[in-house]
């Protein structure tokens, strides 16, 4: 919660501030790359950007403590050349590495309900109008 309060006070856009919110919610299942759970559930719903810096954010939140337990905090660099590299840098400054802050005032979860309803509600892959995707029931 506190990462997408964050992102709201930043002046985020709603599908950041959705992102910002479920960020982690891979973590149960797979720690280790829990950014690729979260992007997955919310691929159909997010951008190809938001999609690149959820899938990839728990390597570049790695700069800020790898380090400290023998790895090394530029592992991040090696998606240097991608077009989201800033922007996971952005994302993982600002909304997740700042966020484990006990003092901070987070709005409560039901603030974010109608943003998470607006970003599922949307037209699946509404990126793409001819994704392959679009249309596939089960």
């Amino acid at each position: 919660i506190q990462s997408a309060t964050r992102a709201l006070r930043d002046g985020a856009d709603e599908e950041t501030i959705v992102c910002a919110l479920l960020h982690d919610v891979g973590e149960l299942l797979s720690p280790s790359n829990h950014g690729e759970v979260a992007a997955s559930i919310l691929r159909p719903y997010i951008s190809p950007e938001n999609y690149w810096v959820l899938a990839h954010h728990e390597v570049f939140q790695g700069y800020y403590y790898l380090h400290h337990i023998g790895g090394n905090r530029n592992v991040r660099d090696v998606y240097r050349s991608n077009p989201n590299w800033q922007r996971t840098v952005d994302f993982c400054e600002k909304y997740d590495q700042s966020s484990f802050d006990p003092s901070y005032e987070s709005l409560p979860l039901e603030f974010f309900v109608p943003m998470v309803k607006n970003i599922l509600n949307k037209k699946v892959y509404w990126w793409n109008p001819n994704h392959p995707k679009l249309g596939c029931v089960t």
